[in-house]
């Protein structure tokens, strides 16, 4: 590989906007490349970013021998497809979350690129932010004691449009994979297992889709992860995990945190800031190149398991409610 980590972009959509724009402020990195189905869309993302060249199939961008490591930012439901068209290229590749639409398909992905021996790693922004490693820093260290419980929400509301990927069953549609995904990965940071237990009820939307879900996860111990997610209801955006010593508090957003707060009972709060550089996916573009740099397949932040353990618990809550999607 090249001293400039060579990058290339699957699917020019609105994340793949603040992916590029996040890539030019990380040293070493370079946006060589993008493709889309549309040869006119990827130019116009090219010379809005800078991208040498653009390409008008993912196959051709998979090709190219000027890329080293592909951002794949599809709608969900393609995910799978797209990364593996990637892998079989001989490309690394960090894949937009949710990972893909089951744990199923994400072990195909697994199994290709551990054969492969590329890289491969899910795009959870937020478990990369400077305040979440440190989040996970006091709770490893015991600062609360055992962790007991946790709450945690994602919920906005947008205008109803059966057309939109949010509300589109065929492209992965509903608050669970959509904003859940980030509750129910960082209760899997937190608690550092598999949940026993599995509970969960949601309110569909028009087009079937959960327009909102609410989660109850027990995991070994008999300790609890209280979680919400929606795409039509306005929450707090909060987190708060509390254990036998103290508590610790991210406040909204907790996606995109830059403070939190360790109170521990019989010491003065801490607080703990850190402002992002830019927008936040600096952070996981970092993590993916000093994995490459080091010849690893997979993150020791989020590794190939703990992406398949989310994965999984996504599709134990929606197993009850006898939702699959058209592709499955």
């Amino acid at each position: 590989m090249s001293q400039q980590v060579r990058w290339g972009i699957l699917g020019p959509g609105g994340i793949a906007q603040r992916f590029a724009e996040a890539l030019k402020s990380v040293p070493g990195a370079e946006l060589s490349a993008v493709g889309s189905r549309s040869l006119d869309r990827a130019q116009e993302f090219a010379r809005k970013h800078g991208a040498a060249r653009s390409h008008g199939s993912y196959e051709a961008l998979a090709a190219d021998p000027g890329v080293d490591i592909i951002y794949v930012a599809t709608p969900h439901t393609f995910h799978k497809e797209n990364s593996l068209i990637c892998l079989r290229a001989g490309k690394a590749v960090l894949c937009e979350k949710p990972f893909t639409i089951n744990a199923a398909e994400l072990a195909e992905l697994v199994e290709q690129a551990r054969a492969s021996k590329l890289f491969l790693m899910e795009a959870m922004w937020t478990r990369f932010l400077p305040v979440i490693r440190r989040v996970k820093d006091w709770i490893e260290s015991g600062e609360i004691g055992e962790v007991r419980m946790m709450t945690a929400d994602f919920g906005f509301r947008a205008q109803v449009d059966e057309r939109h990927r949010l509300f589109d069953p065929a492209l992965g549609g509903g608050a669970l994979l959509d904003v859940g995904v980030y509750v129910v990965s960082l209760a899997s940071m937190v608690m550092g297992e598999e949940p026993e237990r599995v509970a969960g009820m949601f309110h569909p939307a028009v087009t079937g889709v959960d327009a909102q879900a609410a989660m109850l996860l027990e995991y070994p111990g008999a300790r609890h992860a209280l979680l919400s997610a929606a795409c039509e209801t306005n929450t707090t955006h909060e987190a708060r995990i509390y254990g036998t010593q103290g508590w610790i508090h991210i406040p909204r957003p907790f996606y995109k945190a830059s403070r939190a707060t360790l109170t521990v009972h019989g010491r003065k709060p801490d607080d703990f800031e850190a402002p992002l550089r830019l927008n936040g996916f600096e952070y996981e573009i970092e993590e993916a190149m000093r994995c490459l740099a080091e010849g690893k397949i997979e993150s020791p932040l989020m590794s190939h398991e703990e992406s398949l353990r989310v994965m999984r618990t996504l599709d134990r809550i929606r197993a009850p409610w006898g939702w699959k999607y058209p592709t499955e």
